[in-house]
């Protein structure tokens, strides 16, 4: 029970803006509205429905009990449904990400819709479908750019279609009809206007014990043309398709860097198809283990794979010298590497086909050279790797990796080092042992001094904070560190679990229960840990850790009591299934230099008759403590442990847990089973009670209303996630409603802007798909940039820097001032940082024999040594006019000669020759450079500035650089001639003595 050390920590950049993965929110229809019927007998229907609700009034008066095993209300006092929406979306997509052209921005596959991400930020700029647009009507399996059209995307759902958008314009081009699901495609530019596609056809097998499925592939090749351009239908048919042959489901399907062989992996086998001769169908190629993934070389012809035994394989198997034999399995030339002890996701060959990258389950990275064997490693990226893709736009490679956790990772080609990584919020839908596991193992918390939630990460054994005011991942907590990865012949390691998180009200402290289950090679261990919110760093640092609380008995509930004055008479109680309830106190203690520490004792242990407790709450001025038994419910004054009352109520004989109702604590909320009893603290009685149609999951108490709703699964055959609300007033629900999730964990969630005693009710859940919802009264879904279909600018595709623009500078072709927003952002988000010398020598640490080629290191050098200059940054530098953005040079004096762009820019190509013809008509015209002493300077494009010098013989200091003013020549300024200019020959700079 000793104070222990703060844990270190390192904050995660703002996660991805907010996916939709949920069914949209009823804000403007009421769900409980009855489907309409045909107007014959429909008044009938309305008189007994009414007497109904008449009869069950009345009964409710008289026995204050609602009827059994009703699922609808009969009178409902609020007008509108709880509404929801999504806080984030954790589904990744095994797809690996795919980069424009220049790099600037990649594209990931969100169930049924499209993220385009900023490459330089990680923020997602744009959504497809946009809401002009019908998007796929099932998950998008695969997505490539098109071959002909660098602005083009091409995605292909299991709906059956595929569709090309204009991403820079986010709008929807066509779609074409296959009619059966489609797992891959993939092109090549040296085949016109056709993709490859792997499309499923699923046939059952029956075993004695049932049904399986075992699916298919066919694998066809498509023409983008579509059959009847002239119909305006929304979807069309393809003027071509041609089946080349059948596959077990694929892994992986891709052209080779030649054009010449298409390649799919499925199962055991590699198929390999000629393009020019399709009609020959597969040459099928034999891999003693089950293929998952699948790379081409980008220059030569060969391929490499990955199996489930971890096993990465080289196969030169694309040669026309090959013999095909029809019906016959052959066995290929291959190169093994083998480091993976689990099963491979992802392979990638690097920009010059000279390293190969490859990630699995284990989380590290492993780049191969092909041509030694050697390896290198990048450990512990986060999370195992479910896609690598390499950036080829950039000078400098990087690696992006897609990770199970629903984040993205960059790692630097030059360093091997994670550059950065972009996160909304980590939850891994495989981290649950058991899916149907009670809301009680799944953390949720909710810590209103930093506005963020305590949520489970990507692994079990650790916290995340996530703020959903500014949509983004404020930190990672490991609470108990632990092995993540074991070998593959061994039984998975068993980790440590986070079951409960519990927050103080005033926000200073956390604390958590982590288990892990015992078994013949160790004993189970479980931790009491009490963290304290360290302000200045905005974390939450290890206060004390107490070994097994109640012995190796389960914690039941963990609570801390009400803050009223001081702040160090917080109470936290845990109860066990020791049948104990346990109380634990702040202690200060000095150390020997006179410093005050603080930690967590014991302060008292008491029972209750033997019986197991199962729950612990406090009133809401923290003068009593409601301990919740098998049979009863036992009052405590929680200062002295004395028993005050004892609650048993028949119509609860089973009692799982209690709640204080309303601000005041008047009412006692006794959850047992299907059962509810309002029980009335201060008359000791009860009030009403309620059956409910199934088992209470949850209940959630309006801290500033007297009111509290409940969560429970309707009974079969359609099981449903329902929600009640009800008030002290009466047992009759005054909400009942269906949801289309279930709801795993659910926690109070306040909202500063809500006055005092508001009835609204605001709460957020973790859904066992593992989306974090907030749904309630009125709950608005937050406009975020990006979660439509956005205009997005060309980028360097479009502006790449001619010689006019080295000499001229970029505004002479374009108008700089009328730049896009996002044009803006994206500059400034690309400015390299300053130099810093003790990061950029950390290059050359490593011993000269294993240093690359200095000529790969130069560009990256030179980029971190100098910094991007923006036409921004220009623009604010001092000295300069406003009409000359783009000067930038700096000479000296006496002859500085500086081009004054045109007022009006020029923006066609075309027009760009003429408007510097004259220009170098006149310089070529002239004896002297750049034109005759004595010319009108109001005819002349170019200026000539002087300024007064002294000659003097004795020695020269050098003057500092100045940044000169860009200033047209006034008639009364005479213009000073330069020297005479010689071909071929440097001019050289004019004599000082």
């Amino acid at each position: 029970m000793a104070a222990v050390k703060v844990i270190n920590h390192t904050p995660l950049p703002p996660r991805q803006p907010k996916d939709i993965p949920l069914p949209p929110s009823p804000a403007d229809s009421d769900s409980r509205l009855p489907t309409k019927k045909s107007k014959k007998g429909k008044g009938k229907e309305k008189e007994k429905k009414k007497a109904k609700a008449t009869t069950r009034d009345a009964e409710n008066l008289n026995t204050g009990e609602q009827i059994v095993g009703e699922a609808k209300v009969a009178t409902l006092s609020q007008d509108k449904p709880w509404t929801w929406t999504s806080l984030t979306n954790s589904s990744t997509s095994s797809h690996p990400p795919i980069f424009t052209k220049d790099g600037g921005y990649f594209f990931s596959i969100v169930g049924s819709s499209i993220k385009i991400h900023s490459t330089a930020s990680g923020k997602v700029l744009s959504t497809l479908p946009g809401s002009q647009d019908q998007g796929h009507s099932d998950v998008i399996t695969s997505a490539i750019l098109s071959a002909k059209n660098a602005f083009q995307l091409i995605t292909a759902s299991l709906d059956g279609t595929i569709k090309i958008w204009d991403f820079l314009e986010g709008v929807l081009l066509y779609t074409l009809s296959i009619e059966q699901p489609i797992h891959h495609i993939c092109a090549h530019e040296k085949i016109n206007d056709h993709i490859f596609v792997s499309t499923a056809k699923a046939k059952k097998k029956e075993k004695m014990n049932g049904a399986t499925q075992d699916e298919s592939c066919v694998v066809l090749q498509v023409s983008l043309k579509p059959k009847d351009r002239v119909s305006e239908a929304g979807v069309h048919k393809s003027s071509s398709i041609i089946p080349i042959g059948k596959t077990r489901a694929t892994a992986g399907l891709a052209v080779s860097a030649s054009g010449a062989w298409l390649i799919a992996v499925a199962g055991h086998k590699a198929y390999v198809a000629s393009i020019s001769a399709l009609k020959s169908g597969f040459t099928k190629y034999v891999s003693p283990d089950p293929l998952t993934c699948l790379s081409v070389h980008p220059t030569e012809d060969y391929f490499a794979t990955g199996d489930e035994k971890g096993v990465v394989r080289l196969w030169y198997c694309l040669s026309q010298s090959i013999p095909k034999v029809i019906g016959v399995e052959k066995r290929s030339e291959t190169s093994i590497f083998h480091w993976h002890a689990h099963a491979i996701s992802s392979v990638a060959f690097s920009t010059n086909g000279a390293y190969l990258l490859s990630g699995g389950e284990e989380s590290v990275l492993v780049i191969w050279q092909l041509h030694t064997g050697k390896k290198e490693f990048v450990p512990r990226v986060g999370s195992p790797i479910k896609s690598i893709v390499v950036s080829r736009a950039s000078a400098s490679e990087e690696y992006l990796l897609g990770l199970a956790d629903a984040s993205y990772a960059f790692i630097s080609s030059a360093t091997l080092k994670l550059s950065r990584v972009y996160a909304r919020i980590k939850l891994d839908p495989a981290v649950p042992s058991d899916p149907a596991s009670s809301s009680s193992n799944i953390p949720l918390a909710v810590h209103a001094a930093s506005a963020t939630l305590i949520l489970p990460s990507s692994h079990p054994s650790s916290l995340q904070s996530y703020s959903p005011s500014s949509s983004s991942l404020v930190a990672e907590l490991e609470v108990s560190p632990s092995n993540r990865v074991s070998r593959r012949d061994d039984r998975a390691l068993e980790p440590s679990r986070v079951e409960l998180a519990v927050i103080s009200a005033t926000g200073d402290w956390m604390a958590t229960i982590d288990h892990r289950k015992g078994d013949e090679t160790f004993r189970p261990e479980i931790y009491l840990k009490i963290w304290w919110w360290d302000k200045k760093a905005a974390f939450w640092s290890l206060n004390t850790r107490i070994d097994r609380p109640h012995g190796l008995h389960k914690v039941t509930s963990v609570s801390f009591s009400p803050a009223h004055g001081d702040p160090s008479s917080v109470q936290l109680i845990t109860t066990g299934d020791d049948h104990n309830v346990k109380a634990w106190r702040i202690q200060a203690t000095k150390d020997k230099k006179g410093g005050v520490e603080v930690s967590w004792t014991n302060r008292s242990t008491f029972t209750f008759r033997q019986e197991r407790p199962k729950h612990g709450t406090w009133s809401p001025d923290g003068s009593l403590l409601a301990v919740s038994f098998d049979s009863s419910v036992a009052m405590y004054d929680p200062f002295t442990n004395i028993l005050q009352h004892s609650f048993c109520c028949s119509e609860v004989p089973v009692v799982s847990s209690s709640h204080f109702i309303g601000p005041s604590g008047h009412y006692l909320a006794v959850i047992g089973g299907p059962n509810i009893a309002l029980w009335d603290v201060v008359t000791q009685s009860v009030r009403w009670r309620h059956r409910n149609p199934s088992l209470i999951h949850a209940v959630v108490p309006n801290p500033s209303h007297d009111s509290f709703a409940i969560f429970y699964e309707s009974p079969p055959p359609s099981p449903k996630q329902c929600v009640k609300v009800f008030s002290v007033q009466s047992s009759t629900p005054a909400l009942l409603q269906n949801l289309p999730f279930k709801l795993m964990s659910i926690a109070w969630y306040p909202i500063p802007t809500s006055p005092s005693h508001d009835p609204s009710f605001s709460v957020v859940g973790v859904t066992h798909s593992y989306d974090v919802v907030h749904l309630g009264d009125e709950v608005r879904q937050s406009s975020e940039p990006g979660t439509s279909a956005n205009t997005l600018s060309k980028g360097p595709l479009a502006q790449k820097r001619s010689l006019f623009h080295e000499m001229f500078g970029v505004s002479a072709f374009a108008d700089v001032s009328n730049h896009s927003a996002n044009d803006a952002s994206s500059s400034k988000a690309d400015v390299t940082l300053p130099w810093r010398s003790s990061e950029t020598g950390k290059a050359f640490d490593a011993p000269a024999y294993l240093m690359p080629p200095m000529e790969t290191l130069f560009v990256p050098l030179i980029s971190s040594f100098l910094k991007l200059r923006t036409d921004d940054d220009e623009e604010r530098q001092p000295g300069k006019g406003p009409h000359d953005p783009d000067f930038d040079m700096q000479v000296d004096p006496p002859s500085e000669h500086e081009f004054v762009p045109p007022k009006s820019a020029v923006v066609a190509r075309g027009q760009v020759l003429e408007e510097f013809v004259p220009i170098f008509k006149e310089i070529t015209g002239s004896p002297e450079y750049p034109f005759q002493s004595g010319k009108s300077a109001n005819s002349a494009t170019l200026s000539i500035t002087s300024t007064p010098r002294s000659v003097k013989p004795s020695t020269l200091t050098p003057a500092p650089q100045k940044v000169l003013t860009a200033m047209a020549p006034t008639p009364q300024q005479a213009s000073t001639p330069s020297l005479p200019a010689k071909a071929g020959i440097k001019r050289s700079r004019q004599s000082l003595g």
